[in-house]
């Protein structure tokens, strides 16, 4: 798994949670989106997170807070949460594959 597909299946989570009641109400109409399998496997990789890590993973993806918001929010600079964004990825990553593995 690249960062780049991280960084994709990120944005797709967001997108989800923007419209996690659609996707709901239509799970029993049309199926259930493989966009929801990824979610559960995120959901699950982030667990094991640090809490700021796990902070920044429901404040931007879940939440749908932008960088820039957070930073307001938490009082962190800019180039803090952005910083923060690149090390949840790489963790995500890095939980990804150790649980492909398994």
């Amino acid at each position: 798994m690249t960062t780049t597909q991280v960084r994709e299946d990120l944005k797709n989570i967001r997108y989800f949670y923007i419209r996690k009641d659609m996707f709901e109400k239509t799970n029993f109409a049309v199926g259930k989106n493989v966009i929801a399998e990824t979610v559960e496997k995120y959901n699950k990789a982030i667990c094991s997170a640090s809490p700021r890590l796990y902070d920044v993973y429901v404040s931007l993806y879940i939440e749908n807070n932008t960088q820039e918001s957070l930073s307001d929010k938490l009082g962190y600079s800019l180039v803090y949460i952005s910083k923060l964004n690149t090390q949840l990825i790489k963790f995500l990553q890095k939980q990804l594959e150790n649980m492909e593995e398994k």
